[in-house]
């Protein structure tokens, strides 16, 4: 599927901010979450088929139009993403404490991965979150907690965690300094119910239903 999972994502953020819309401007007029919103923007999850189309609809922007601005694969076997392209990620008004730096995100041979740097503030408010993705988190400095489902593990410098974000998840900093973390994200393709990918011959999106990683049907919805 080349990039266009990832770029989705980076695409209604930048057709956002070119007309002036908030993630809440946005996530009301679709009738959705900021969260939600806030997510699909940095790559955290995948929207549904019927979701995305009401996000470009909140967007005020026309299908082509969306997809004409996609970046297409490069044709190498690496990716490089430079330090200008980095960016602050814009969340959602609900958290409070956490800053996001987002480092990469992109996709190789149909493997989407992301990572960002991010600083937990002594008595951070968060929601717990769930995300499309393999979740890996190093802990640079400070002491952080981790609540994933029910259970809490705390992490302390140098110390690594592995798990599956579709586990409701969020990082708790009970401590008295900042904690900050390394944060990659490995995308879970064909475990959401729709994932969608632009077809450059021919203008329309392609809906691929999978079940238990079978390839169950494929619907031009164009």
């Amino acid at each position: 599927m080349e990039d266009y999972l990832i770029g989705i994502g980076k695409r209604i953020k930048q057709i956002r901010k070119n007309n002036k819309k908030t993630i809440n401007d946005v996530a009301i007029s679709a009738g959705v979450t900021a969260g939600l919103i806030s997510r699909i923007e940095n790559g955290r999850t995948i929207p549904s088929l019927p979701v995305f189309l009401k996000i470009v609809g909140a967007l005020e922007t026309e299908m082509t139009d969306f997809f004409d601005g996609i970046p297409k694969a490069n044709g190498h076997n690496f990716l490089v993403t430079r330090k200008d392209e980095q960016s602050v990620i814009e969340k959602e008004d609900e958290a409070v404490g956490f800053s996001y730096n987002y480092i990469f995100g992109k996709q190789l041979n149909s493997v989407g991965f992301e990572s960002v740097l991010l600083e937990v503030q002594p008595n951070s408010e968060r929601d717990k979150v769930v995300t499309d993705a393999f979740e890996f988190k190093y802990i640079l400095t400070g002491e952080c907690y981790y609540e994933i489902g029910d259970q809490e593990v705390l992490l302390k410098e140098g110390d690594s965690i592995f798990f599956d974000g579709r586990i409701p998840h969020v990082p708790i900093n009970k401590g008295k300094v900042p904690s900050k973390m390394f944060c990659g994200s490995q995308l879970l393709a064909g475990l959401s119910s729709c994932q969608y990918t632009y077809c450059p011959s021919a203008v329309g999106i392609f809906t691929l239903f999978n079940i238990n990683n079978r390839v169950t049907g494929l619907q031009n919805i164009f």
